[in-house]
């Protein structure tokens, strides 16, 4: 872990940061904006060959990339396929190196807790890239929420919904991606209900295969609808399907209605666009930089900021407890951390 006396020298030289894997399609984003900054000394590993993420330097393997600086980078940023996060947090641990690790952490609890715990016993930061954490339109729903503007909250209905993913076919190959719709669409809301209300009792959930099934492989669904109950009552609704037509002018979107006894609220954290049929312009802050901004900020102090590997633990709970639920047709009790 960085030390005080070293904090101030390193913060006057480049980050070394090295991007493992073009397989998630986030990473573009991620080595576009990171190869634009003068604080970071970028690499990009691109092992699977995908040929289409740019930088100044991209290397063909991940050992090219551990080896990319004499003494290694400093952070890495996971952004494989959801099954190989695991092998590459572990190994960024091994070697000492903090980690942002892309959602969901992993397809199983046991991997995540895995993975929280070998970061930890290691003293490297890990951090759960949930870009829409620092959505202003999400900030100022935390907000009313804990000064009490919307009185005691009883219900909330969320939406993250989306193209089935085209690029990267791996999206609905289960065996590298943990799932379908559900498991790519349902941890962006449950985090933010994670960081407001901590975790639920208990989790309810149904998927169908009725919109793209023939583009998402044997098994994988492509709509979902998760209820997730509290101690207190109260309940949340997650709406995690691939529900966008392929000629939609934009991937996706989250909403957010939360309804109190003092009032309710209704967020958009996508709304902030221009456009017509078939052009989406969007505007407004950066969600993906925000999120790289305070990674790269966590990495010079020492110290995780959220969304933390906890966090991404906690919504790897709600989505295992989410297909158990599918599976029998039950509420799943969600096991305590």
């Amino acid at each position: 872990m960085l030390t005080p006396e070293n904090v101030l020298l390193s913060a006057a030289e480049p980050l070394r940061v090295a991007l493992l894997s073009c397989a998630h399609t986030h990473a573009a984003g991620y080595a576009a904006l990171l190869d634009a900054r003068e604080d970071v000394d970028l690499v990009v590993a691109d092992p699977d060959g995908f040929g289409d993420v740019t930088a100044q330097r991209v290397v063909g393997s991940y050992d090219e990339a551990w080896a990319a600086w004499p003494e290694g980078p400093d952070a890495v940023i996971v952004t494989s396929a959801n099954a190989h996060h695991k092998e590459l947090v572990l190994e960024a641990a091994r070697r000492g190196v903090h980690v942002l690790c892309e959602k969901p952490l992993a397809t199983t609890v046991a991997d995540a807790e895995e993975m929280v715990a070998a970061c930890r016993e290691a003293g490297v930061v890990l951090m759960t890239a949930f870009p829409v954490h620092f959505s202003p339109a999400v900030q100022t729903l935390r907000a009313a929420i804990a000064d009490g503007r919307l009185g005691q909250v009883i219900g909330l209905t969320g939406t993250n919904n989306g193209m089935l993913p085209t690029a990267r076919d791996w999206f609905t190959d289960v065996e590298l991606s943990g799932g379908g719709s559900l498991v790519d669409h349902t941890v962006h809301v449950a985090q933010i209900l994670d960081a407001v209300f901590g975790p639920p009792a208990t989790v309810h959930a149904v998927t169908n295969r009725i919109l793209s099934a023939d583009r998402a492989g044997a098994v994988a669904e492509t709509g979902g609808l998760v209820t997730l109950t509290y101690a207190n009552g109260m309940v949340a609704t997650i709406d995690c399907s691939w529900s966008q037509p392929v000629d939609a002018p934009t991937w996706g979107g989250l909403t957010l209605q939360a309804v109190g006894t003092g009032g309710q609220m209704q967020i958009d954290a996508f709304a902030l666009h221009v456009g017509g049929p078939g052009r989406w312009l969007p505007y407004g802050v950066d969600l993906d930089a925000e999120l790289l901004d305070a990674f790269l900020a966590a990495v010079r102090a020492g110290e995780a900021v959220a969304p933390t590997g906890d966090a991404g633990l906690a919504t790897v709970r709600v989505v295992a407890a989410a297909q158990e639920s599918a599976r029998t047709g039950q509420p799943v009790a969600l096991a305590e951390g």
